[in-house]
This record gives C-alpha cells, sequence and structure tokens, in this order.
C-alpha cells in the first residue's frame, strides 16, 4: 500500500528498511546485548548486587556496586573500580564466590612440601616419645594392632622385615594433622576435612591441608590459616621431618665459607 501510495518499487522500501535496520543495530549494538545479557543474568541468578566478582580478564576481584543495561561496575579489594561491559558477563567465564559466602565455610588448600630424605619408619623410640601426645596416642595405638595382626597372619615369625607393614614418620604425621584440624574449634566439621599426601615433585612430597574455616571473613579467614600453618611449620620436627626450601644466597655463602682453605699461620 505504501509503495503504490508514493508510486516507488517495494524492493526499494525494503533494501532502505534494511540499511536503517543495521544502522540501528550498529549505533544500539551495545544496550542491545547488554539487556540480552540481563535478562540471561537475572534469569539464571548468576549475578546481583554485591556479589564477590571475580574475572582475570578485566582484572576485576571485588564485589558488585552496579548493574547497567551497558556496564556491571565491581569495586576491587584495593577500593578501584573496574567497569566491565554486561555481555562480558555471559560469553566470558567469571567466578562468582557468592555460593562460598552463603555455605559459611571457606576453603583452606594450601600445602608445604617435605624434604623426601628425610621420611623414614618409626622407631620405638620414635613410638615411645610420641605417644605421650593425647591427639596421637589413639592413632599410634590402633595402627600398632593393625599392623601387628597383619604382619603375624601374613609374614611369620622368620618373616622377612621388606615383607612386615610398619609405620613412617610422614604417615604419623598426617594422621597427627587431621587429628589437629579435626580438634580445632575454627575449622568445620560438616564439610570435607583432610590432610593429603600429593605426587612427589623435584622440590619434595606435597603434604596439602584441605578444610574449610567456620567463618568466610576474609581477615578471619587468613588469621586461622595462618595459625594452623605457623604451628604445621613449628611441629613437622618433632616427626623427624624436614621442610625443602631452596637455597638462598646466605645458605650458599655458608657453604662457600666451609670450603674455603683454612689459612696456617
Amino acid at each position: 500500500m505504501v509503495s503504490l501510495l508514493i508510486g516507488k518499487s517495494p524492493a526499494i522500501l525494503i533494501s532502505g528498511l534494511g540499511a536503517m535496520a543495521a544502522v540501528l543495530m550498529l549505533v544500539f549494538k551495545d544496550p542491545i546485548m547488554g539487556l540480552v545479557a540481563g535478562i540471561q543474568l537475572s534469569a539464571n541468578n548468576m549475578l546481583k548486587m554485591g556479589d564477590w566478582l571475580e574475572i582475570s580478564k578485566y582484572g576485576a576481584d571485588g564485589s558488585v556496586i552496579d548493574i547497567g543495561l551497558t556496564t556491571v561496575k565491581v569495586q576491587n579489594w584495593d577500593n578501584t573500580i573496574t567497569t566491565i561491559p554486561t555481555y562480558a558477563l555471559v560469553s566470558d567465564a567469571f567466578i562468582n564466590w557468592s555460593g562460598m559466602s552463603e555455605s559459611g565455610g571457606r576453603r583452606i588448600k594450601r600445602s608445604i612440601n617435605i624434604d623426601t630424605s628425610s621420611v623414614h619408619f618409626l622407631s620405638e623410640e620414635d613410638k615411645a616419645r610420641l605417644e605421650k601426645s593425647n591427639l596421637l596416642k589413639p592413632y599410634l595405638e590402633e595402627k600398632g594392632e593393625e599392623l601387628q595382626t597383619w604382619n603375624s597372619e601374613n609374614t611369620g615369625e622368620n618373616g622377612s622385615s621388606l615383607d612386615a607393614r610398619r609405620m613412617t614418620n610422614l604417615g604419623t604425621f598426617r594422621a597427627y594433622l587431621t587429628r589437629y584440624l579435626t580438634e580445632n574449634p575454627s575449622i568445620r566439621k560438616d564439610m570435607t576435612l583432610m590432610v593429603r599426601q600429593m605426587a612427589p615433585v623435584a622440590d619434595g612430597v606435597p603434604l596439602e591441608v584441605y578444610a574449610f574455616t567456620n567463618t568466610v571473613a576474609w581477615l578471619e579467614y587468613e588469621a586461622i590459616q595462618s595459625d594452623i600453618f605457623d604451628h604445621v611449620f613449628a611441629i613437622v620436627s618433632e616427626f623427624g621431618l624436614r621442610v625443602h626450601q631452596t637455597p638462598g644466597s646466605n645458605d650458599v655463602r655458608a657453604i662457600g665459607e666451609l670450603m674455603r682453605p683454612q689459612q696456617v699461620n
């Protein structure tokens, strides 16, 4: 009808509308993409005000303070503000830490490297000394009975010591840390709690603490984690173990002093 009124071909009108639509799409690309992304974020409950957002591509790591049609503003923990296109939260991967905050527990996942040359079987003197610990005594008694029963059934009186099962200082230390974390009032018992041995690497045997604190507050969480590892580093020598550490300049200097020929008067 319009083409008949103006006396023009319908093809001209359709091509004109197509060109106009292309221009509008180019001009309003960000608002349109932001509107679609906002609908997706809201419908899938992916993000809301106050969430802790981390997206490494844009250097954002902080709390969401504004969700607009075209941008999302994040106040980082150093009080800087990062502005992210709304559609980027749909097209790129990001971490929303709100699940951790709502769970009431924050994960500790940190390891120390044990010098492999310090790992050995426990002697009777070691067992007697470690049994004085209230945390270790139940484990040593139970494990000792288990190994004694197994060895008597499988090795016999004249069996080789190579065939017998024995306790190691590393395994006992792992059991001690597990018990220590279980008794720690700042650690949640209804979430995953374990001390595990990782695959050996060039820096030793990683022994990882995997547990959850009973608070998600950053300062309290860091204090709890630091207290635990203060104790770990201080107590490890009681089991005859050593923590691996790359030699520093003072170590190299001390070795050089030892290797230097002594001057003769």
